[in-house]
């Protein structure tokens, strides 16, 4: 019973990589893919963050979603990548869906936080991140 209201996690490393996984496959899968595919449209209709142009905005939101979900699910580069997805979330959620209801730009939100976490915490012991830190620093 005493492990039920400790306040400590039982295992904060392995809540980290079932967070990495689940919200790196979801972000991969649910849109990251079917962003990339958007490249192959022509013309390109995405959203012109900042007039850099919407094959531009595209590309930039192509790398967070997709290669970057892939560097979190392995737990590589964890903190280097959570920003550039944590930084497409905070557009999509203050500027692209920004005068939308707030139920429909919750989810952004959601990982736009989540995202936040892993920048804090890092990728934790089951990671690429930590398995090069003990390699790097072996006596």
């Amino acid at each position: 019973m005493k492990k039920v209201f400790s306040p400590t996690p039982l295992s904060f490393d392995s809540l980290l990589f079932v967070m990495r996984l689940t919200f790196g496959f979801s972000m991969l899968l649910g849109h990251g893919l079917g962003k990339f595919n958007k490249l192959f449209q022509d013309p390109i209709k995405f959203y012109n963050f900042a007039e850099l142009g919407p094959e531009v905005s595209l590309y930039l939101a192509v790398f967070a979603e997709l290669v970057c979900s892939v560097l979190l699910i392995l737990g590589l580069g964890t903190r280097l990548a959570a920003l550039p997805l944590f930084i497409t979330m905070a557009v999509a959620f203050f500027i692209v869906h920004g005068a939308d209801p707030f139920g429909e730009r919750e989810l952004a939100f959601c990982y736009m936080i989540i995202y936040a976490v892993f920048i804090y915490s890092g990728a934790g012991k089951y990671s690429a991140d930590s398995f090069i830190h003990s390699y790097l620093h072996k006596s």
